[in-house]
């Protein structure tokens, strides 16, 4: 019996889809061995004392918290696409799982790394002790998942689960990098992970988004100008995007923790005081930048939904700094304006004239607001200064206290020390350390973002029809027809069909960039094309 050509692109499809399986279990084989040969308990895991309780009553509230941030918060947030919510919680569950074990050895031996290449070898801090694992190290993990659904946010919708495993290994591995070289080596203080989280992820993303995708651009012409048309199922729906409401009111009730988690006693309330002002400040200015800008005065869930966040972004290296009240309110509400100010003017001349498709628009809620907050420490740092000195702080220790680098160079420290790891830093260097630190993680960000784009656009990450031809040209990754749908690569009810078709009657709405303007169109209309080529793929 000769089989069709539908039974051979079904078999090819389904040897594509048991891909994601043949990759995922090589990754969780490995990290199970790693973790049986370099990592162990800490003794505060393994002990039941008076010190072990108090940290776990300390750390543990603010873990779950940070738990629900990242597979809760994030999840949601992003299922705003109507054909792309399974995928949309489901990836984010799946990636932040592997990126919390990969997190844990990957910035445990970088920590180990610096503090051997800094110190000098001794015990504890080469390989010859396994790595100590405490609820601390789990806060620290989470971190590093939360840049990787950073990431996932720019390229949603047009990856496969298999490149979304690969990205994820490689993007913790240059994250500790980067890590180790901002915080360890340069000693820049960033409680809340505006540079090393958010920036990082941010514009790690965007890297790979570009390399691995492009907007669809219709040149200009005599009769119309330059524009993007929008893809028919980069979309919402009323109940979408009221599903991704949820996701925005966790992460803004949850966000003080985020940027908490790992201060000390003494700091935690005031980044909870901080972040909370910043963020109240900012969903006042997003409401309000977003009335003033948008057609008609009207608000759009786009910016409410992501906007009323950049608060929480910007304050976040200046959470634990004594940045008065007053302060932490400025950073949010021109938080809130400049995230605003992205998705209306931004996002679409990004668009329209790099190509550069940001799904989630993480340039406006992440990128931007991370650069803010990058910025926002430096000038905080530079103004650290004694009472004594007409300053904010209690005295030249408690300053020592937030800012290591400021603290005087002890026993014989020698230049090679000092260049591994600054002391005795004044106000103004420790601001240009910080300053460093930021624009060396948007440097890694944006080269390691492409080196991971072109690795996981080969061939054998991608369903049958794509070839090597398409692999060096950067924008050419997924096709446009497998992109912001379910179908392809999950079980879908037969009841969503039968909604999807109400829809598709009623004309989803969609936005059509024009001169930097965003105009509602339904898309139904607008893609008749491609809507053809997708339901001829479909059957797939």
């Amino acid at each position: 019996m000769v089989a069709t050509k539908s039974d051979t692109e079904s078999k090819e499809w389904d040897c594509h889809r048991l891909g994601f399986c043949t990759v995922s279990l090589v990754v969780e084989v490995v990290l199970i061995i790693l973790f049986s040969l370099f990592v162990a308990y800490s003794d505060e895991a393994k002990s039941t004392n008076a010190t072990a309780e108090a940290e776990l009553g300390t750390h543990y509230p603010f873990f779950q918290d940070v738990n629900v941030m990242v597979f809760v918060g994030f999840g949601f947030l992003m299922t705003f696409l109507h054909k792309y919510g399974f995928s949309a919680v489901g990836y984010n569950f799946v990636i932040s799982a592997f990126a919390i074990q990969m997190a844990i050895l990957c910035t445990g031996l970088f920590e180990r790394v610096y503090e051997n290449s800094a110190e000098g070898p001794h015990p504890g801090h080469g390989f010859d002790e396994p790595l100590e694992l405490s609820i601390v190290g789990m806060i620290k993990s989470l971190f590093a998942a939360a840049a990787v659904l950073i990431s996932f946010g720019a390229c949603l919708g047009k990856t496969t689960p298999t490149q979304l495993v690969v990205m994820t290994l490689f993007e913790i591995f240059f994250f500790s990098v980067n890590e180790m070289i901002a915080v360890f080596h340069f000693k820049a203080v960033d409680m809340g992970g505006s540079m090393v989280v958010h920036t990082f992820g941010a514009y790690f993303g965007l890297a790979v988004s570009r390399t691995i995708s492009k907007s669809n651009v219709v040149p200009a012409t005599s009769t119309e100008p330059k524009h993007e048309i929008a893809h028919k199922n980069d979309a919402s729906k009323k109940t979408t995007d009221m599903f991704a409401m949820i996701g925005t009111l966790f992460l803004w009730m949850f966000w003080p923790s985020f940027n908490g988690a790992l201060a000390s006693d003494a700091q935690q309330q005031r980044v909870a005081i901080n972040t909370f002002l910043s963020l109240a400040a900012c969903a006042c200015s997003a409401f309000i930048a977003d009335s003033l800008m948008r057609p008609h005065h009207k608000f759009d869930m786009v910016s409410i939904q992501n906007a009323t966040l950049a608060g929480g972004v910007a304050v976040g290296s200046a959470a634990d700094l004594v940045i008065q009240p007053w302060g932490a309110l400025l950073i949010g509400f021109i938080a809130g304006i400049i995230s605003v100010v992205g998705y209306v003017y931004i996002t679409p001349f990004l668009s329209k004239h790099m190509g550069l498709h940001d799904t989630c628009g993480v340039h406006n809620l992440h990128g931007m607001p991370g650069i803010m907050g990058g910025i926002a420490g430096a000038v905080s740092a530079s103004m650290a200064s004694p009472v004594s000195e007409s300053g904010l702080y209690a005295s030249d220790d408690r300053i020592a206290s937030i800012f290591p680098a400021r603290a005087p160079c002890q026993g014989n420290w020698t230049q090679a020390n000092f260049n591994a790891a600054p002391c005795g830093l004044n106000a103004s260097e420790q601001a240009a350390q910080q300053i460093l630190a930021l624009v060396v993680t948007v440097a890694i960000a944006i080269v390691a973002g492409i080196i991971t784009g072109f690795i996981i656009k080969m061939p054998c990450f991608l369903p049958p029809g794509h070839s090597w031809a398409q692999w060096c040209k950067c924008g050419d990754g997924l096709k446009r027809d497998y992109w912001f749908d379910d179908v392809h690569y999950w079980e879908v009810p037969s009841d969503d069909e039968e909604d999807d078709s109400e829809v598709d009657e009623e004309g989803v709405k969609g936005t059509q960039v024009e001169d930097g303007k965003e105009t509602v169109i339904e898309l139904a209309e607008v893609n008749t094309a491609e809507n053809d080529e997708a339901e001829n793929t479909d059957t797939q």
